[in-house]
C-alpha cells in the first residue's frame, strides 16, 4: 500500500490560483486579500514573465499578506537548482508559510532558446533537477554532474518553514517520473476520470521505490453561472490558448475528451461536459469539486481564468469566496478565524 505524501485531512478548503502574468504585484493583492481573509488554503501563482514570481510573493507577504503559496509552474531553463532551492526556501522565511515550488520543462522551443537545445530527455532533466532542489531544501551537500545541470555544494544552514517541491504533470510519464522524485504533482485541466484511472496509477508505479507518493494538485476552472454569463465564451477565453498547445490537447484526448486544437470555440462544449471547466451555482461547484477530491485530488486549485479576463479581478475574487464559502458549507464547516496581517 502507498500512502499520499504527506498524510493531509481530507477534505481540505479549496487553494486560489491567480492565473496570469502580473504587470505589478498590486493586481495580485486582492486574491492574496481572499486567502487570508477567507482562510483558502494556498494562494498559487504561474510562471510571469512580467513581475517575477518568486518577487511577487515576496511583495505581498511585505504588504502584510503572509500566507501559504505555490508556484505552478516555474521553468527549469530559468534557474539552476541551487538557486531554485535558494528562492524557495526565501519565500518560506519572508511568508512565515509553507510554500510548494513547483517546477515544468516549458516547450522545446523555449528550452532551446536558453540552453541550446531542447532536453533529449525531459523526464531525466525533471527528475535530476528535483531531486537536487529537495536534497538541497533538506539541508544535504550534493554532488551531481548530469546532462543538464552540475552541482557541487549546499545551502548555507537556516530554519525556515516547510517547503515541499512539485513537478507539473499531465502525462503518465511524467507521473511516474514525479511518483520517483516530487512531494506534490500539479496538474492543469486533468479530468477527474484520467486523474483516477491514469495520473493517479502512473503515481503509485513511480513510487514504488518510495513506498510515499506525492499528493496531487490540481487546477481547476470554474465559474459561477450568473446573468448574462455566457459559459461556453468563458470557458473559450479560460482554455484557448492551452487548447492550442499540443501536449494539452494530446492529454485531453487521452482522457477521452474529444478537443480540436485547430477549433478550440468548438471544443469548449467538450470541456464543459467532462467538467474540465466548472460552471454552475456554488453549490453545484462544490459538488463537482468533491469529483476531483474522489478521484484522488488532495488540494483543489479554484482558476478563474475565465472571468478575470472578461469581466476583471474583482468579479474574479467575488466568484471564489462564494465557491470557497459553498465548499466549507458542504462539509459542516464555518468560515475560520482570518490569517494574521503584518503589523503596518
Amino acid at each position: 500500500m502507498i500512502a499520499t505524501c504527506p498524510a493531509d485531512p481530507v477534505p481540505q478548503d479549496p487553494a486560489v490560483l491567480y492565473p496570469l502574468q502580473p504587470d505589478h504585484p498590486e493586481l495580485v493583492a486582492p486574491f492574496a486579500a481572499l486567502v487570508q481573509r477567507t482562510g483558502a488554503r494556498r494562494l498559487w501563482l504561474c510562471q510571469s514573465f512580467k513581475a517575477e514570481t518568486h518577487q511577487v510573493l515576496a511583495h505581498l507577504a511585505g504588504m502584510g499578506h503572509n500566507v501559504p503559496v505555490g508556484t505552478s509552474v516555474t521553468l527549469l531553463p530559468l534557474r539552476h537548482p541551487y538557486e531554485a532551492a535558494l528562492q524557495a526556501r526565501s519565500l518560506a522565511l519572508i511568508t512565515g508559510e509553507p510554500v510548494v515550488a513547483g517546477f515544468g520543462i516549458g516547450n522545446p522551443d523555449f528550452v532551446a532558446g536558453l540552453t541550446g537545445s531542447p532536453y533529449d530527455s525531459p523526464r531525466t532533466a525533471v527528475r535530476d533537477y528535483l531531486s537536487s532542489v529537495r536534497s538541497l531544501l533538506d539541508g544535504e551537500t550534493v554532488g551531481h554532474d548530469g546532462p543538464y545541470h552540475r552541482l557541487h555544494g549546499g545551502l548555507l544552514p537556516l530554519d525556515h518553514g516547510r517547503v515541499e517541491v512539485g513537478a507539473g504533470v499531465l502525462r503518465p510519464g511524467m507521473a511516474r517520473t514525479a511518483g520517483q522524485v516530487a512531494d506534490v504533482a500539479i496538474t492543469w485541466m486533468t479530468p477527474p476520470a484520467y486523474i483516477a484511472g491514469t495520473l493517479r496509477p502512473a503515481l503509485d508505479r513511480g513510487a514504488q521505490g518510495r513506498g510515499v507518493r506525492p499528493r496531487i494538485a490540481t487546477a481547476v476552472h470554474v465559474a459561477v453561472a450568473r446573468p448574462g454569463r455566457d459559459p461556453r465564451r468563458l470557458a473559450l477565453a479560460a482554455t484557448g490558448e492551452h487548447l492550442k498547445a499540443p501536449h494539452y490537447a494530446d492529454m485531453l484526448r487521452r482522457a477521452g475528451v474529444a478537443v480540436d486544437p485547430h477549433d478550440p470555440a468548438g471544443s469548449v462544449g467538450a470541456l464543459l461536459a467532462e467538467q474540465v471547466v466548472v460552471t454552475g451555482t456554488p453549490e453545484e461547484i462544490a459538488e463537482a469539486l468533491d469529483g476531483y477530491r474522489r478521484a484522488g485530488v488532495d488540494e483543489v486549485m479554484l482558476n478563474p481564468s475565465g472571468v478575470l479576463l472578461t469581466e476583471g479581478v474583482h468579479a474574479a475574487a467575488t466568484d471564489l469566496e462564494e465557491i470557497i464559502a459553498a465548499c466549507r458549507a458542504a462539509h459542516g464547516r464555518i468560515l475560520p478565524r482570518p490569517r494574521r496581517q503584518a503589523a503596518a
